[in-house]
């Protein structure tokens, strides 16, 4: 059941990619995130008016839960800001695939911090997986996109980064937490922190002067991802759920937007980034197969 929510979750994240980008090219990066947050909070907020009415306020009023769902939302919203300034300025082959190196770093943080264990074909999968990552590397600095020479390739990797470090926390707080709560007033705090983030950044710097637009895109971020963090949450809540081979299956999700960056998009490289897809695919399915 966990595998079948972890690769739903994956195809969501995929679609939520392309609205992402479409919605993200030549606006208004910090205005298109906040509405994302906001819809994605109201999407929720029958959870939150639901606490409220009950008299709990969510996790039976405890403040201290309160707090680490705060500090939930403000790792989220860190990957988020630097992914969503990475997705704009490059091709949606890269960031795809740089996002898929998230597994990796959470396995380490699994092995380290929850002691998790991997049989040997997980292992094979896993390493077919960083293989992938370093070859989709290299096809980066082909397209100008080195560590060396690209402020937008360091964003897209400390989002990465980011986002290891949230999948991990997510484990330790359902172990404790009703996912469905976490989900509901993480949203919630998302938009107070996104909405003083932007009155700070705009109040003090020239940051991100973008006009923006709006696109019947932008809400459809939200619906998707939220359709994805639901399937998520409920998979990492259920017995025997492997947090290190959650976060690889729904890197797949990458497949969606690199045909759409392929076919719609047309970015360059794709004979190669294909090459890389293949070997990623092969590991997802290694996966998958293993962990039933």
């Amino acid at each position: 059941m966990w595998i079948t929510l972890a690769v739903f979750s994956a195809f969501c994240l995929g679609i939520y990619d392309i609205f992402k980008k479409t919605s993200l090219r030549g606006n208004n990066v910090l205005t298109v995130l906040f509405l994302n947050t906001l819809i994605g909070a109201l999407l929720m907020s029958p959870v939150v008016v639901g606490n409220i009415i009950d008299g709990s306020w969510g996790f039976s009023g405890d403040a201290v839960s309160h707090l680490r769902i705060l500090l939930k939302s403000a790792i989220v919203l860190t990957s988020w800001i630097m992914g969503y300034f990475a997705m704009k300025h490059m091709p949606l082959t890269i960031t795809g695939s740089i996002n898929a190196t998230r597994p990796v770093l959470v396995l380490v943080g699994a092995l380290i911090i929850f002691g998790e264990r991997l049989n040997a074909m997980q292992w094979v999968g896993i390493i077919l997986g960083f293989v992938s990552l370093i070859f989709i590397s290299r096809i980066g600095r082909k397209e100008g996109f080195s560590v060396t020479s690209s402020k937008w390739i360091w964003l897209a990797f400390g989002a990465t980064l980011m986002g290891a470090v949230s999948g991990l926390y997510d484990k330790y707080l359902l172990r404790s937490l009703p996912a469905l709560e976490v989900q509901a007033w993480y949203s919630l705090y998302q938009v107070a922190i996104m909405g003083a983030t932007i009155w700070t950044i705009r109040r003090y710097t020239h940051a991100d002067t973008t006009p923006f637009r709006w696109r019947w895109t932008i809400p459809c971020i939200a619906i998707f991802l939220t359709c994805a963090d639901l399937a998520y949450f409920y998979c990492l809540s259920l017995p025997g759920a492997m947090i290190s081979v959650v976060s690889m299956i729904r890197r797949g999700g990458v497949l969606v937007p690199f045909v759409y960056g392929a076919v719609v998009l047309r970015e360059k490289n794709i004979k190669l980034k294909l090459i890389d897809l293949s070997i990623l695919l092969i590991a997802l399915i290694l996966l998958v197969v293993a962990s039933k």
